[in-house]
């Protein structure tokens, strides 16, 4: 995927607050009931960590995970299951199932392909019968966190090096998504949740953003330039989010899709 790829993704620091990004795969994958789906597609699998609770709960299903992110894959293999879960480095946009899947899962990555409106009707169209596509986005676009980054961005200073990579609306909403798929005749459960997260440590949320919306700008700049940014950023988002004696409160919202292909 395009936004993907262009960003080193570190799983280490993806993994700082591992816990509270865990949480929306959990909720996403606990609202999937009815049978236990035989082939299972993880679309942007991360770390596998996540990708492995699957197989634990469904342990006659054979899935295949895929990220095109190779530092990732690295950390996922250690969860492999010899015939059972495989995991791959590969771009969720040009993926084909060699037979349909009963399931398809992805969590936390269609923010970053802005074609995916017109990508989601195919990853329909790779289910069996009676198949679903669960996922998870992100919808926290216009949270402070995200607002100074792309004002941050698109100032005089930065805008030379960083505005292409500003991005205002990347996701839909869950009536969006709804219609969306819902037009292709899928019976579709949509909803969104906001989490009021309490981040602990110095920074918190820059810390948290570290791990994703700001891998493209730490990819872009160089070392000095990064230190530069980040100092401005920080300052920033103190005055965003300040800290209280229990910590600091990050609220994050999400929206959560299931559709299921009529039989």
């Amino acid at each position: 995927m395009s936004r993907q790829t262009s960003a080193v993704w570190d799983p280490a620091q993806y993994g700082i607050y591992g816990d509270q990004r865990a949480r929306p795969f959990g909720e996403l994958t606990g609202r999937l009931g009815g049978p236990a789906p035989a082939r299972v597609t993880d679309l942007g699998c991360g770390t596998g960590e996540l990708t492995a609770t699957l197989a634990a709960r469904w342990p006659h299903a054979v899935i295949d995970a895929l990220d095109s992110s190779p530092e990732m894959i690295a950390e996922a293999r250690a969860h492999e299951i010899p015939g059972r879960l495989s995991f791959r480095v590969a771009d969720v946009t040009a993926w084909k199932p060699e037979q349909p899947a009963d399931l398809i899962v992805s969590n936390a990555v269609l923010q970053w392909v802005p074609e995916h409106p017109d990508l989601l009707p195919r990853w329909i169209d790779a289910l069996a019968p009676g198949g679903r596509l669960a996922f998870q986005v992100p919808g926290n676009f216009d949270a402070p966190s995200h607002v100074l980054l792309r004002e941050l961005g698109r100032s005089e200073r930065w805008r030379g090096r960083l505005g292409a990579l500003q991005r205002d609306a990347p996701v839909l909403g869950p009536a969006g998504y709804l219609d969306l798929l819902a037009r292709r005749g899928c019976a579709v459960d949509a909803w969104e949740t906001t989490y009021a997260q309490v981040l602990q440590g110095d920074d918190p949320v820059l810390e948290w953003v570290k791990g994703t919306a700001l891998r493209p700008v730490l990819t872009a700049l160089d070392p000095a330039e990064t230190e530069e940014f980040l100092a401005d950023y920080r300052e920033r988002l103190r005055q965003a989010y300040p800290a209280a004696p229990y910590g600091t409160v990050f609220p994050f919202r999400r929206i959560f899709v299931i559709a299921t292909r009529n039989p």
